[in-house]
Order: structure tokens, then C-alpha cells, then sequence
């Protein structure tokens, strides 16, 4: 036999995974940078914003062992204490930033501009809104608060501590589709912006979009975008377009708000028979 036949699903959208800062709320992604920044001044070894953004995506004590695990971070350690960070190094490092990052998510929970509208077109078309992020559950519990009183609300929100393994890996996406007794994963949008974010979503074999304006690529709040000479901007931009389409993500945009006509694509890419 030189040929067999291959299920194809051809039906509707039925679901949207956001991730939060940076999609969703904190324009620039800018709570995380401050509170890993600060946990590690008390040590200190003070580390720069990008240090600090390079990991971004991934579950927290993931992130700090992958920043102590850079070489100009590891040589500034050394150079206090004499060895470098070990595990129990890590594991009071992320102790310590638990307050710490509570306190900077209540400082940092503004929806972003076109958030709400973007969900109530979810609303309309009938879609159910889950939710993924590298936070623990503890600190979740004041960024889903904030965005409850703005008027946002996800069907479910896991975190990364309420699972096996944070991003990559699917597990926080196939625990939101299990939540919202929605299969299959071909039917779901998956939608961030970070690389660790689009690689979640390929590894759950879901359509995946990136964000490069409002989030982790920029690493700018909105007023800091918008006074960047235009020149600049674009090329910003574009770096961090490049760098999404590398990770692999289907489709790269500036923001949240322009999710909504992008779903029509990827409806009659379905209707068509493709898949992820």
C-alpha cells in the first residue's frame, strides 16, 4: 500500500490560551524584570535588565537558575562569595522572590490596551479563554484579581507550579484543554510573548501566535515605545518579529488587539484541513 488515509479536522475554533504579563496585563513585561532585578541586589550581585529578561517565560525557580547559570552573572557571584550559586543558592533565591514578586504584580496588573476588546470578540465568537503563565499559583492570586475587577476573567488560569514541568513543556496547555473539556488541540490558539510561550504551544500541537509589541521582545512600557524615534522602533520590532518566527510560532503580531482578525485565517486554515 502506497498510500493511507489521515483523520483531518475541519471544524471551528473553539478555544484562545493567553499568557499574562506582557499579553495580557503589564505592558513591556516589566514586574518580573523588577522583582528578579531586587532579589538579586540583596545577594549582592546585581544583574542587568537583560540578564534578567532572557529566561522570561519560563516557571520562576527555572528562571533563576538559568540566570545564575549565565557566565557574567556566575563570575559577579564568585567574585562575592567566593564559589559559585548552588542548588540551596536557588532555592532561597526563589524564596525570596515570592514577596517580592507578589508586590511588583499589584504594581504591575493594568490590563493592556485592547485587551478587553480582544476578549469580548472571543466572547462573541463563542471561544472558551484559558490561561497559562511562569508564575506560581501564589503569586497568581493578585494579577487575576486586578484582572477580574478590570473585567477580564479566563475560564481557568493554570500556573507553573500546578503542573509537572512549566514551558516548554504542554502540560499547563493540556491542562487548560482538560479544564475546558476542549479537544482537539488543533482547535486551540495558543498565544504569548516570549520564546518559551511559543514553544509551549508547538509542543501542544496548537496554533501559535506571538506578541513582539506589548511584551518581553520590547521590554518597554507603552510610553517608552511610542517616544522611540520611528526608526528605531521598526527595528526593534522587527528583531523581535524574527526572533518569534524563529522559535516557530504560525503567526507574529504587535498585540493582544490584533488577535481577533487573525482567527479568521486560522479558521479557514482548519476548513482547509491544515494543521499546526
Amino acid at each position: 500500500m502506497e498510500f493511507v488515509l489521515r483523520r483531518s479536522y475541519r471544524g471551528p475554533l473553539k478555544a484562545v490560551i493567553v499568557d499574562w504579563a506582557g499579553t495580557v496585563i503589564d505592558y513591556g513585561s516589566l514586574g518580573p524584570v523588577a522583582a528578579f532585578m531586587e532579589v538579586f541586589s540583596r545577594k549582592n550581585v546585581p544583574i542587568t535588565m537583560d540578564e534578567a529578561r532572557e529566561p522570561m517565560g519560563v516557571h520562576k525557580k527555572d528562571h533563576i537558575r538559568r540566570i545564575t547559570e549565565m557566565v557574567s552573572v556566575r563570575k559577579r557571584w564568585v567574585e562575592v562569595y567566593r564559589r559559585y550559586p548552588s542548588d540551596e543558592d536557588i532555592e532561597q533565591l526563589y524564596r525570596d522572590i515570592v514577596p517580592v514578586q507578589v508586590e511588583c504584580l499589584a504594581q504591575h496588573s493594568d490590563l493592556i490596551p485592547g485587551a478587553l476588546e480582544a476578549f469580548r470578540a472571543f466572547r462573541a465568537r463563542g471561544l472558551k479563554i484559558g490561561s497559562t503563565t511562569g508564575y506560581t499559583h501564589e503569586m497568581m492570586e493578585a494579577a487575576t484579581a486586578k484582572a477580574r475587577e478590570r473585567g477580564f476573567q479566563p475560564d481557568t488560569t493554570i500556573s507553573a507550579d500546578q503542573v509537572p514541568a512549566g514551558r516548554p513543556a504542554p502540560w499547563m496547555c493540556f491542562q487548560v484543554a482538560m479544564d475546558l473539556q476542549t479537544y482537539p488541540m488543533e482547535a486551540i490558539v495558543k498565544v504569548g510573548d516570549t520564546v518559551p510561550d511559543i514553544e509551549e504551544g508547538l509542543n501542544a500541537a496548537m496554533w501559535t501566535v506571538g506578541l513582539v509589541k506589548t511584551g518581553n521582545e520590547m521590554g518597554l512600557s507603552q510610553a517608552e515605545v511610542e517616544a522611540l524615534p520611528p526608526d528605531l522602533r521598526e527595528e526593534k520590532l522587527r528583531r523581535g518579529r524574527e526572533r518569534l518566527r524563529q522559535a516557530g510560532a504560525h503567526c507574529v503580531i504587535d498585540g493582544i488587539g490584533d488577535l481577533p482578525p487573525l482567527l479568521d485565517e486560522i479558521s479557514s486554515c482548519l476548513a482547509r484541513g491544515e494543521r499546526p
